[in-house]
C-alpha cells in the first residue's frame, strides 16, 4: 500500500515545461546564501524565518528582473502598442510561489530549500497577501497572461475610507499620475521622440490603450482631455477623438447603487476644471442625441451625464460610455442586461460600442499552484500543455468512465479535504468531519449574493435533524467566508448570523458531526487557495440578473467542486459548457425575476405557505440563535419580510429541493466524481488567457508577439 504524496512530492513530480526550464539547484542555494549574507547581512546562527523568506524572494527575483529588463529592451526596440489597465483594486494575493511557478523554478526551489534544511510551505506562509481590493474586480486586475502583450497596471494604495472627499482624491490621484506616466512614456518612445520640437499625438491611440476597470478610474477621460487641450494645446475635436479611441470601459455591476455618482458641489470644490470639461462633454453629447432623437426630452434626461433630481450629480458610468470606444460586460448574460436595460439608451445610440468579455481565471495559480495533486493526475493523462492552453482539458472527457482516473480524482479531493480539515483544527480550533460534504460559499458579503439563503438552508437542515435524529442524513460542513464593506450594516449582520448559527449547531450533541457551520475569517486569496481545492459544493446562488459574472465559480469548477447555482452571471456559460445536468441549477431565471417585479413580490405569502420557512424565520425573530440578545437579528428579519430586493423567499423551496438532490448524489461517490470530471474537462473556456486574448484583439487592437524573447543568459543574444 502506497502512502499519499505530500504537496512537496507532488510539486516535484509536476513540471511547467511549457513555461520555462528548471534552474540548477546548487546555483539557487549559492544565490540564497549570497542574499542571506550580503543583502540581509545575516548568517544561519541569527537568521529568522522571515530572513529566510526574504533571501528566497530575492533569489527568485534575480531570475525575474533579468527577463523583465530584456523584455523592456525588446519593447523599446519594437515600440509596440501598450495597454494600461486602470483599476483601484488589485487583489493579487501572494506572489512568491506564483512567480516560481511561472518561471519554472518551483521544483528547483523546493529541492534547494529542502537541502538547506528549510520548510518551503513555512516560508511561503510568511508572505502577506497583497489585498488591494474586495473581490473579483480586484482579482481580474491582478491576473496574468501567457503571451507577450505588455499590460502595465497602476494600483491604488488605500481601500477603505471615511468620507467621499478622500475617495475622490484617491481616484483622481491614481488616474492623474498614471496619465502623466503614459504621456511621458509615449513622448520618450522611438515614435514620440521623432519630432524634437513637439510630439504629435495623432498616433496616440495606435500606441496607447487605456482600459477603465469599472467607473473608479473614470476621471481619466476628463483628465486626458485636460492634458491634451490645456497643456498640449490640441483643439477640442481632435483631443476628443484621441480620448475616445484610446479609452475603453468594463462594467462590473448592474446594481444601481454601485454605479458611481459624484456630487457636483464636491467636483466644483476639488476639480473645477474637470467639471467644466465634463459639462462640455455632456453638452456636445446631448446635442448629438437630440439630433438623432429630436424632441425626446425624456431620453435626453435619462442619458445626461448630469443628474438634476435631488442633489446634482455626475453619472460616472455615463461618462465612461460616452468617452470610450468600447463598453463590455463580464459575462454574456451581464452584457445582454447592460444592452437591454441598464444602458439601453446608449446601446440604441451606438450599438457598435457594446461587447462581451466573459471573465477568466489563471490556471497557473488556480490549479498548478493551489492543487498540485489534481494538476499531476491530469498531466499524467493528457500531458501538461493544458497549463498554457486550458482548452486541452477537453481531452479528459475520454476519461469520464475510466475507473482509475475516477479513483485518482476522488482520492485527490479527499486528501485536500483532510489537509483543510487539519488547517481548520489548527487555525480555528474547530474539528470537522473530513468525510462530510464540504459546502462552500466564499465571496463578498452582500444581500444580492444571498448568503442569507444559505443560512436558511442550514437552519432547515438543523431543524430536520432535531425533529428526527435517527433518520439518515448526509453529513455536511457548511463554510461561508467573505468581507463586508465597513458601512454596510446588513452585511455585517449576516456575518454575525453565520457565527451565531454555528455557535448553536456546532455545540449541539444531538447534531454531532452531521452538520457544522463555520465562518472563514479574514477570507483572502491565500485562504481561497486552501479551501477551493477542498470544496465539494460551490454555492453561486445570487438572484438571477444581479451577478455580473463571478470568478470564484470558475475556480471551484476547475478544482473539482460541483456548482449549486442560479442561472446568473457566468453560471449560464458554465452550464452550457458542462451541460446543465452536471450542475445543480435551481430557481428563478432573469425573465421570472422581471415578471415578479412587474407583479410584485410578497415575502409574507411564502412565509404563510411554507411551514419550514416559517419555523426558521420565527427562530430568528425569537432569539433562538441569539438568546442573550433576542432582538439581534430583527433587522435581517424585517428586511427579508418587507423590503428584500433579492427575493430570498421566492427561491427557498427550489433551493431546498436542489440541496436534497446534492445530498442524494453525494452518497454515490462514483457518479459524483464523473460529474466532477465533466466539469473540469469543460472549464477551458474560463481561462484568463482566453479572456485577455479577446480584449487584446477585439478592444485594444493588438496581437501577442510570437517572437520568443531570449532569456538574459541566452548565448545567442
Amino acid at each position: 500500500m502506497s502512502l499519499p504524496l505530500s504537496d512537496y512530492e507532488k510539486r516535484k513530480q509536476i513540471s511547467v515545461r511549457g513555461l520555462a526550464g528548471v534552474e540548477n539547484v546548487s546555483d539557487l542555494k549559492k544565490n540564497f546564501n549570497r542574499h542571506l549574507h550580503f543583502t540581509l547581512v545575516k548568517d544561519r546562527n541569527v537568521a529568522t524565518p522571515r530572513d529566510y523568506y526574504f533571501a528566497l524572494a530575492h533569489t527568485v527575483r534575480d531570475h525575474l528582473v533579468g527577463r523583465w529588463i530584456r523584455t523592456q529592451q525588446y519593447y523599446y526596440e519594437k515600440d509596440p502598442k501598450r495597454i494600461y489597465y486602470l483599476s483601484l483594486e488589485f487583489y493579487m494575493g501572494r506572489t512568491l510561489q506564483n512567480t516560481m511557478v511561472n518561471l519554472g523554478l518551483q521544483n528547483a526551489c523546493d529541492e534547494a530549500t529542502y537541502q538547506l534544511g528549510l520548510d518551503m510551505e513555512e516560508l511561503q506562509e510568511i508572505e502577506e497577501d497583497a489585498g488591494l481590493g474586495n473581490g473579483g474586480l480586484g482579482r481580474l486586475a491582478g491576473l496574468e497572461w501567457v503571451g507577450e502583450c505588455p499590460i502595465l497596471t497602476c494600483p491604488s494604495f488605500l481601500q477603505f475610507f471615511e468620507g467621499k472627499e478622500l475617495r475622490l482624491k484617491q481616484e483622481y490621484f491614481t488616474v492623474a499620475a498614471t496619465l502623466q506616466d503614459i504621456i511621458r512614456r509615449f513622448k520618450s518612445s522611438k515614435f514620440g521622440s521623432r519630432d524634437p520640437v513637439r510630439t504629435s499625438f495623432d498616433a496616440f491611440p495606435d500606441k496607447v490603450a487605456i482600459q477603465l476597470n469599472d467607473t473608479h478610474p473614470s476621471l481619466a477621460i476628463p483628465e486626458l482631455m485636460r492634458v491634451l487641450v490645456d497643456i498640449e494645446k490640441l483643439d477640442w475635436d481632435k483631443a476628443w477623438d484621441i480620448t475616445v479611441r484610446t479609452c475603453a470601459y468594463t462594467n462590473h455591476t448592474v446594481l444601481p447603487e454601485a454605479l458611481e455618482r459624484w456630487p457636483v458641489h464636491l467636483l466644483e470644490t476639488l476639480l473645477p476644471r474637470h467639471l467644466e470639461i465634463i459639462y462640455e462633454i455632456n453638452q456636445r453629447f446631448l446635442d448629438k442625441v437630440n439630433a438623432m432623437f429630436p424632441g425626446d426630452f425624456d431620453r435626453l434626461r435619462r442619458m445626461s451625464l448630469v443628474e438634476e433630481s435631488g442633489i446634482k450629480r455626475i453619472n460616472m458610468a455615463h461618462l465612461c460610455i460616452v468617452g470610450s470606444h468600447a463598453i463590455n460586460g463580464v459575462a454574456r448574460i451581464h452584457s445582454d442586461i447592460i444592452k437591454k436595460s441598464v444602458f439601453k439608451d446608449f446601446y440604441e445610440l451606438e450599438p457598435q460600442k457594446f461587447q462581451n468579455k466573459t471573465n477568466g481565471i489563471t490556471p497557473r495559480r488556480w490549479l498548478v499552484l493551489c492543487n498540485p495533486g489534481l494538476a499531476e493526475v491530469i498531466a499524467e493523462r493528457i500531458g501538461d500543455e493544458y497549463i498554457s492552453d486550458l482548452d486541452h482539458l477537453k481531452k479528459l472527457l475520454a476519461y469520464v468512465d475510466d475507473e482509475g482516473f475516477i479513483r485518482d480524482v476522488a482520492k485527490i479531493k479527499q486528501e485536500n479535504k483532510l489537509k483543510f480539515a487539519a488547517y481548520l483544527e489548527k487555525e480555528y480550533k474547530v474539528k470537522i468531519n473530513p468525510n462530510s460534504l464540504f459546502d462552500v460559499q466564499v465571496k463578498r458579503i452582500h444581500e444580492y449574493k444571498r448568503q442569507l439563503l444559505n443560512c436558511l438552508h442550514v437552519i432547515t437542515l438543523y431543524n430536520r435533524i432535531k425533529k428526527d435524529p435517527n433518520q439518515h442524513f448526509v453529513p455536511r460542513t457548511v463554510m461561508i467566508g467573505g468581507k463586508a464593506a465597513p458601512g454596510y450594516h446588513i452585511a455585517k449582520m449576516i456575518i454575525k448570523l453565520v457565527t451565531a448559527i454555528g455557535d448553536v449547531i456546532n455545540n449541539d450533541p444531538i447534531i454531532g458531526d452531521r452538520l457544522k457551520m463555520i465562518f472563514l475569517e479574514n477570507y483572502r486569496v491565500s485562504l481561497a487557495e486552501k479551501v477551493i481545492p477542498a470544496a465539494d459544493l460551490s454555492e453561486q446562488i445570487s438572484t438571477a440578473g444581479t451577478e455580473a459574472s463571478g470568478t470564484g465559480n470558475m475556480k471551484f469548477m476547475l478544482n473539482g467542486a460541483l456548482t449549486i447555482g442560479t442561472m446568473d452571471g457566468a453560471n449560464v456559460e458554465m452550464a452550457e459548457e458542462a451541460g446543465e445536468e452536471n450542475l445543480f441549477i435551481f430557481g428563478m431565471r432573469v425573465e421570472d425575476v422581471e415578471e415578479m417585479d412587474r407583479k410584485g413580490y410578497c415575502a409574507k405569502d411564502y412565509y404563510d405557505r411554507i411551514p419550514e420557512l416559517r419555523q426558521v424565520i420565527d427562530q430568528l425573530s425569537s432569539g433562538f440563535f441569539s438568546p442573550k440578545q433576542p432582538q439581534l437579528f430583527k433587522d435581517i428579519v424585517n428586511m427579508l419580510m418587507n423590503n428584500d430586493r433579492f427575493k430570498v423567499f421566492a427561491d427557498y423551496e427550489a433551493y431546498i429541493k436542489c440541496q436534497e438532490n446534492v445530498s442524494a448524489l453525494y452518497k454515490n461517490t462514483k457518479e459524483w466524481t464523473k460529474k466532477v470530471i465533466k466539469n473540469i474537462a469543460t472549464s477551458g473556456k474560463f481561462s484568463s488567457d482566453r479572456t485577455i486574448a479577446q480584449y487584446a484583439r477585439e478592444i485594444w487592437g493588438v496581437e501577442p508577439t510570437h517572437h520568443k524573447i531570449p532569456a538574459p543568459d541566452d548565448p545567442r543574444e
